[in-house]
């Protein structure tokens, strides 16, 4: 879909037409101005509403919906100590620098010049070294006419490009506690985890025991107690991977917030939380657009337009205006005395460049359509990602309910078996089966809380928008001390 075209928007055919018709052109082309289109036509991909919404407003930090205050410390500790968040304000800082650097063009240049020269020179005649002095002061002003806009249109597009990269820090915002969120919960998940394994040797060793004292008694065959102690022995080695999977884990979110992996983040270790009601998924139009990045995608369109408009105005002439100032004289007292001042117009006009310009306009053509498309993949994928958590959740829900019951089938059958099994009327092969699909049913339903815990938080990183942030302080290099001395790298020699 194509950017609506302003009218008055000046065509690069037709300035080429009008500059071989005279001066009155020019002149109606400056006063017509270099009017950008505003919009980008996209109506055809918004549907009108999502196919699922809840009735509680999603708040402005979507984390506080999950009502956990352990979660809500750990994210702003990564707001405040992240390298990957403090990259980004990094980013930012070198956008608007540029933008500042662009607009400075639209302003008269002025520079100094002072010179203070010594001479000595030897006389054959006298026999003996002269000194001379003298002194100079110059003053130079310059000044580009903006008259195609060319100027103030790459201002705007570094501008532009500034806002793009203050979208792209709030999304890297959004990414980084999204992340914190979910290594928080897959950590309280592997806890609980661990707590169940142990439970679970628990149980199975008391099994244990009841088959060795049948087995003492003769009642059944050493092949049944051999199982058994296999299987004791397969949980303490799922409680040994999972006590690794946890460290793991702890590593991760000590490093996404800025810290060494050993460190401790929380005073407390995370739980696994009952979710709150499903927020409202408002009007599709408005959630996208304040999505940091979808904003992103449309100010790059608008900065590539403001660059083509920059790319146009480069095949047409440029005048520049000068003026300069300069004194010199043997004592410093009569600088001012003698001074010569002048002031100068020049037009510089493209002749022959070997299709050099016009070859810029149409890669930024190109890359104007290229951000259309981009912004349009953008709109699709932030849908897709909304419409996908929701199906996920519900669909999780379902599931959830399924694995309860279950597991609630699955305890009354161990139950029934065992029971059986002591009594004679069953062998040991039924309660091993009994058992192990109950813990491993236990097991899944504490992953399948995790995964719906985890559509969640796809959900609300899909409909927030901007959260508030502080800017830090830029890292600069300091003096090196024995204890924090930089990292570096060893040089090795061929």
């Amino acid at each position: 879909m194509q950017a609506n075209r302003n009218p008055f928007r000046p065509n690069r055919r037709v300035i080429r037409s009008t500059l071989g018709g005279g001066l009155a052109g020019v002149l109606v082309l400056v006063a017509a101005g270099c009017q950008r289109p505003d919009r980008v036509d996209v109506g055809d991909l918004i549907p009108a509403d999502y196919s699922r919404s809840g009735q509680v407003a999603l708040p402005q930090q979507w984390w506080e919906s999950f009502d956990d205050p352990a979660l809500d410390a750990v994210i702003r500790t990564a707001f405040a100590d992240s390298p990957t968040l403090a990259g980004a304000w990094d980013r930012l800082a070198q956008a608007e620098a540029i933008a500042k650097r662009e607009g400075a063009d639209l302003y008269p240049q002025l520079d100094a010049d002072a010179d203070a020269v010594g001479t000595w020179t030897r006389s054959s005649e006298n026999g003996g070294p002269n000194f001379s002095r003298s002194f100079a002061l110059g003053l130079v002003a310059s000044y580009e006419v903006d008259l195609w806009g060319r100027i103030r249109a790459l201002r705007d597009a570094a501008v532009l490009e500034a806002a793009a990269t203050l979208s792209d820090l709030q999304a890297t915002a959004l990414t980084l506690s999204a992340s914190v969120a979910v290594t928080w919960y897959r950590l309280a998940e592997s806890l609980d985890q661990e707590r169940l394994l142990a439970d679970q040797i628990a149980t199975n060793e008391q099994v244990l025991e009841l088959i060795e004292l049948r087995f003492q008694q003769g009642q059944v065959e050493a092949a049944d107690v051999l199982r058994q102690r296999q299987l004791v022995e397969s949980t303490h080695g799922d409680l040994d991977l999972q006590r690794g999977r946890t460290q793991v884990l702890r590593h991760q979110l000590a490093v996404l917030v800025g810290r060494p992996p050993r460190a401790t983040v929380a005073e407390q270790d995370p739980r696994l939380i009952e979710l709150p009601p499903l927020p409202a998924a408002g009007v599709p139009a408005e959630v996208l657009q304040r999505r940091p990045d979808v904003r992103e995608a449309y100010d790059l369109i608008m900065a590539s337009d403001q660059d083509l408009a920059a790319a146009v105005a480069n095949q047409y002439p440029r005048v520049g205006l000068s003026a300069s100032w300069s004194g010199s004289s043997d004592e410093l007292r009569n600088l001012f005395d003698n001074w010569l001042a002048t002031l100068a117009a020049n037009v510089f006009q493209p002749v022959f460049d070997g299709g050099r310009r016009a070859a810029e306009v149409e890669r930024q053509e190109a890359i104007v359509s290229e951000s259309i498309n981009f912004y349009r993949l953008t709109i699709l994928t932030a849908l897709q990602e909304t419409e996908d958590a929701l199906s996920q959740e519900a669909a999780q829900v379902r599931f959830i309910e399924s694995v309860n019951r279950q597991l609630e089938t699955a305890q009354e059958v161990t139950r029934r078996t065992r029971d059986r099994y002591i009594n004679g009327q069953f062998d040991y092969l039924r309660v091993l089966d009994a058992l192990t699909s109950q813990q491993f049913l236990q097991r899944e339903y504490l992953a399948a809380r995790r995964d719906q815990i985890e559509f969640r938080i796809d959900l609300c990183r899909s409909l927030a928008g901007p959260v508030p942030l502080e800017r830090p302080e830029p890292r600069a290099l300091t003096s090196a001390t024995p204890d924090g001395e930089a990292v570096r790298p060893a040089v090795h020699e061929n």
